[in-house]
């Protein structure tokens, strides 16, 4: 079998479906360790083969989650490009309440970072419920200073989406991208080097301040934009706004949030009262 060839036809097919780099970069790399992992030609294939396949990366101890992305790229190849119905059962991704911050927390948190663009971009994150690579590839063209708002350009699916940051938020904003020369076209929040941060950057950026804010919640990037959801539930905005906002496809990944949002609850007389 000729693996480079036939990942260069995933790859082909991958782009002209528009899916996201990410899910790109997946689908290959694992359609390639199952090349190089099977020891006979992939048109002998049969369903049991890619289950063996599958037990054997859940007994290394991979997540659910994982699992699925697995099984995901592999019937993409054997399903929708070679023409098989093979129908595959992994475990089911339990939905965990995610962590949020208080608001008390935030300012804790954001109080300790001294760096201006460090702080900058986290309360991006916050302010906007942005992903972790919608902020690091956020390029000044996309910020609308005049009204507050932002665009995610080819967001998670491909889609562009609007969301919202403060008026303060916005004139520090406006005030660094002046301030560093930047062009339309030039990325918001740049390292030394002048790139875009690696992920693991800010992630460390975070962790930092995090133990100086002594918040001893597990805390990532990720959990900014929980906060964002949340506290916009807790504050009366619909539902269905915070989707949009939060560019989920569906109302069932957003009304998650309804379990941790509490605040509300508590305002509830009890009927013994």
């Amino acid at each position: 079998m000729d693996i480079e060839k036939t990942l260069k036809t995933i790859e082909t097919e991958i782009k002209l479906r528009g899916f996201s780099k990410t899910t790109a970069k997946m689908y290959l790399l694992y359609n390639r360790q199952f090349f190089e992992w099977l020891e006979k030609d992939p048109n002998e294939v049969e369903e049991n083969t890619l289950k063996l396949f599958l037990s054997e990366k859940l007994e290394e101890g991979l997540s659910a989650k994982s699992l699925g992305l697995i099984k995901a790229a592999l019937l993409f190849y054997f399903n929708e490009l070679q023409g098989n119905k093979f129908e595959i059962k992994t475990p089911k991704v339990k939905k965990s309440t995610p962590v949020v911050l208080s608001k008390e927390e935030l300012r804790r948190l954001f109080s300790v970072i001294l760096n201006p663009q460090h702080k900058l971009i986290l309360e991006l994150f916050y302010a906007s419920g942005l992903r972790l690579s919608e902020a690091i590839y956020l390029q000044v063209k996309d910020i609308d200073f005049k009204e507050n708002v932002l665009w995610i350009r080819d967001g998670k699916g491909g889609k562009d989406r609007m969301s919202i940051f403060s008026g303060d938020l916005g004139e520090r904003l406006q005030r660094h991208c002046e301030g560093c020369g930047k062009n339309k076209d030039s990325f918001v929040f740049v390292n030394k080097y002048g790139d875009p941060f690696n992920p693991r950057s800010i992630q460390r950026i975070l962790e930092k301040a995090k133990i100086e804010a002594q918040i001893d919640k597990d805390v990532h990037i990720h959990t900014l934009r929980h906060s964002f959801a949340t506290h916009l539930l807790e504050d009366g905005v619909d539902i269905r706004k915070i989707q949009e906002l939060l560019g989920h496809a569906d109302l069932s990944t957003t009304q998650i949030y309804t379990k941790v949002s509490n605040e509300e609850l508590k305002k509830v007389k009890s009927p013994l009262d």
